[in-house]
């Protein structure tokens, strides 16, 4: 049973991270993104972790992802641009992705040939408490979790900022049309000899 739900977390949290840079539609992949997370606290509860998994599920994928959709809800679809604004970044992306790839997967192979043979690593009791948790967000990793909030509060920001801009933008070139826009022509009068004078005339001839 373990091993059913190790393998269905695996293909969740996959899945969803592949969907979250496949899809177009931001909306979409902030769904994609909670089931990546949803999966991911499956397998934190699998690692005895269960305050870390609660803490995922209430606050990433609860309130976390209700600002990204509220964000990606006031944004809108804006169509991306076919010209890239940094020459070669697609190149660049696909190389650092690459490399990566490769030094996660050294590590990951690493660490599981290392432990072949073995019992596995011993877990303490206080593994996954609160206590526990606090101790090293708080002690070991405070810097990297006050930088990981400062870069979603800007991030956020800046999507709210950038948004605004837009619909500004789009406003005054609507403007700017509108008033260029060349008057219609009036209506020009029928010459003479036409209409019902032409009737008339062709009646007494």
């Amino acid at each position: 049973m373990v091993e059913v739900a190790f393998f269905a977390g695996a293909i969740g949290a996959l899945g969803g991270a592949i969907a979250v840079i496949a899809l177009r539609n931001p909306f979409y992949s902030v769904l994609a993104l909670i089931v990546h997370l949803v999966s991911l606290a499956g397998l934190f509860l699998l690692l005895y972790a269960q305050f870390v998994a609660a803490a995922q599920v209430i606050v990433y994928a609860g309130a976390v992802m209700v600002l990204y959709l509220f964000v990606s809800a006031y944004v809108g679809g804006i169509e991306e641009p076919i010209w890239e604004p940094i020459a070669g970044q697609r190149l660049l992306a696909m190389l650092l992705g690459a490399a990566i790839f490769i030094e996660l997967s050294i590590a990951i192979v690493g660490t599981g040939l290392t432990a072949i043979g073995s019992e596995g690593p011993t877990i303490p009791d206080s593994f996954g408490s609160p206590e526990a948790i606090g101790e090293l967000l708080l002690e070991k990793f405070l810097i990297a979790f006050e930088a990981s909030s400062l870069l979603l509060l800007a991030a956020a920001i800046g999507a709210v900022v950038l948004a605004g801009r837009t619909k500004q933008s789009a406003g005054t070139s609507g403007e700017a049309a509108v008033d260029t826009a060349e008057p219609a022509s009036p209506i020009a009068p029928s010459p003479a000899g036409s209409g019902r004078e032409a009737e008339q005339s062709a009646e007494v001839s």
